[in-house]
Parts: C-alpha cells; sequence; structure tokens
C-alpha cells in the first residue's frame, strides 16, 4: 500500500503530537518537517529532513499546519499553490467563513484540497453540534470548554509585546460563558499593566471575561488537559424537552494532532476546494476498507 506523505509544518506542542499521529497510523509517513529554525533539530527529528520552506521537501501530499493560527493562511496558500494538500487548526470561529474562501479558489486552481479548522473545537465539537441540530431543529446547544489550557490563546498572547511566556486557561461559567485566566511572566522592562491591557484588547480575549496575572514560572502551572460539554436542549417534530448532553476530557494537543491527521486522510478524497469537518462524509475520516467500515459501524 502506498502510504501518504505529510509534511508538519510547525513543532510546537501540537506539531510534536502530530508526529506521534502520523507513525500509528497505517497508512501515513512523514514527508518531512517545516520549522522557523531548520538547524534545532532534537533527538526525535534526527531520522527526517528538517527544511525552511515545504517546497524543500518532494513528494509531499498533505500539509498538516501546526502553526499558530493567524498564519494558517499564509502557509495555506503557498502549500496549495504548490500542489499539496493542506489542514489546519484555525480557531477563530469569527473568521472560518472568510478563511474558507480565502483558500477555495487557490485549491481549485492548483487542483488541491484544503480541510480548515480540524481540530476539536472549530473542528469535531462542530460535527457534534450539528448533529445535534438535526436530531432537534428547535432548540438552543450550549458548548461549554474546560476548564482546561487553551492553547490558541496562550499563543495569542505570547505574540504580545512584553510577554515572556504565558499561558490561558478557559474556565466554563455554564451556558456558553467563560472566563479566561491569563497567567504571564512579563520581559524586563516592559510593564505589567501595559501587557494586561493589550491581552484583554485582543479579540481572542475582547468578548470574554478575562483576568490576566503576573507569575514567576509559567512552566509550574502548565496542564495540557481539557474538555468540553455541550448540552442541547429542543424539540424533534412537535416533541418538547429533547434534552442532549455530550461531554470528554482530553488532552488538547494529543486530540487536535489526531484530528488533523484523520483530516490529512479525509483530503485525499475530496474534490479541489476548501472545506470545514462538517462539509466532509464522516467515513472518509477513519482508516480501512469503506464497506467493512460500514459493516463495523452503522
Amino acid at each position: 500500500m502506498k502510504k501518504f506523505r505529510a509534511a508538519i509544518v510547525g513543532y510546537g506542542n501540537i506539531g510534536q503530537y502530530v508526529l506521534d499521529a502520523i507513525l500509528t497510523s497505517p497508512d501515513f509517513e512523514v514527508a518531512g518537517i517545516v520549522r522557523r529554525d531548520p538547524t534545532n533539530v532534537p533527538d526525535e527529528l534526527k531520522k527526517y529532513q528538517v527544511v525552511k520552506s515545504v517546497k524543500e521537501l518532494k513528494d509531499v501530499d498533505v500539509a498538516i499546519l501546526a502553526t499558530p493560527t493567524r498564519s494558517v493562511e499564509e502557509y495555506a496558500k503557498e502549500c496549495l499553490a504548490a500542489g499539496i494538500n493542506t489542514v489546519d487548526s484555525y480557531d477563530i470561529h469569527g473568521g472560518i467563513v472568510n478563511l474558507r474562501k480565502a483558500l477555495d479558489g487557490v485549491a481549485k486552481a492548483n487542483n488541491t484540497v484544503s480541510i480548515i479548522s480540524a481540530g476539536w473545537d472549530p473542528g469535531t465539537d462542530s460535527m457534534v453540534r450539528s448533529m445535534l441540530e438535526f436530531m432537534a431543529p428547535k432548540g438552543v446547544t450550549y458548548t461549554n470548554f474546560g476548564p482546561g489550557m487553551s492553547m490558541g490563546h496562550t499563543v495569542a498572547v505570547k505574540a504580545i509585546k512584553g510577554v515572556k511566556a504565558a499561558l490561558s486557561m478557559t474556565i466554563p461559567l455554564g451556558t456558553s460563558i467563560h472566563r479566561r485566566m491569563v497567567y504571564v511572566e512579563v520581559e524586563d522592562g516592559h510593564k505589567f499593566a501595559d501587557v494586561a491591557a493589550a491581552i484583554k484588547a485582543d479579540d481572542y480575549f475582547a468578548h470574554d471575561e478575562t483576568h490576566v496575572m503576573q507569575v514567576d514560572c509559567v512552566d509550574d502551572l502548565k496542564d495540557m488537559g481539557h474538555g468540553v460539554n455541550m448540552v442541547r436542549k429542543g424539540v424533534s417534530g412537535t416533541t418538547q424537552n429533547q434534552l442532549f448532553d455530550f461531554n470528554m476530557k482530553i488532552n488538547n494537543p494529543a486530540l487536535t494532532a489526531q484530528v488533523l491527521v484523520a483530516t490529512a486522510r479525509a483530503t485525499m478524497k475530496q474534490r479541489p476546494g476548501a472545506y470545514t469537518m462538517i462539509e466532509v462524509p464522516v467515513i472518509d475520516y477513519i482508516y480501512g476498507d469503506k464497506e467493512a467500515l460500514i459493516k463495523k459501524l452503522v
């Protein structure tokens, strides 16, 4: 069986788990790793080609973008234009429609496929929300995250001037309302008050209750655990009080990475263009013979 060749673009928290997920997937192999500093090669990467640009790698089928959300569009366009499919875990909900439009034309022009926002939220949670929606078309769904470390929010804080290290925790208050607890180490020469104001003004935090605290060592607080509780109360036909409750407790980057690899598999089965996860048949994410999967899962 010819294996799909996947490039890992970015080797931070998610990228490291993407490598694990590829190595345990029977239909994938590592085409190489793209890093900002390709001379920085940890021991576990020494058997792979580590480069600065995906264009330096050969025969890449799909690029798994384990990069900060705000750089996804740039990397995706570069890969798609080079004839390489892409998947990413873009997590700014309000920007998803525009990103899909921006990548759709590039993908179609280059006969490639991009599946965006392929994490667990947005991503697999979006699929669960969609299922709850057709099970009870009238009603309300509440998505409550945490408590746990938000990787997207943490990366956003790290990008703010004056931040040496950061951790953003998401605390659920119920009915889709959340509190952001942000812990930062401040670089010398910067005022904590200025850093805190910049964090609260960032679009990742501007819409939620946010508390910023200065600490001596962020690493002492880190825990990659996270979770979600989704509740929908609605109506099936004319029958009231249909109640659905979905819960999971997970390691955040490990699950994101596994979803990215499953989604990379799904890119091989779509027509050229850009998609969100809810637009792709569920069976396309799963390794195995289609008829056998139907027999097993239906």
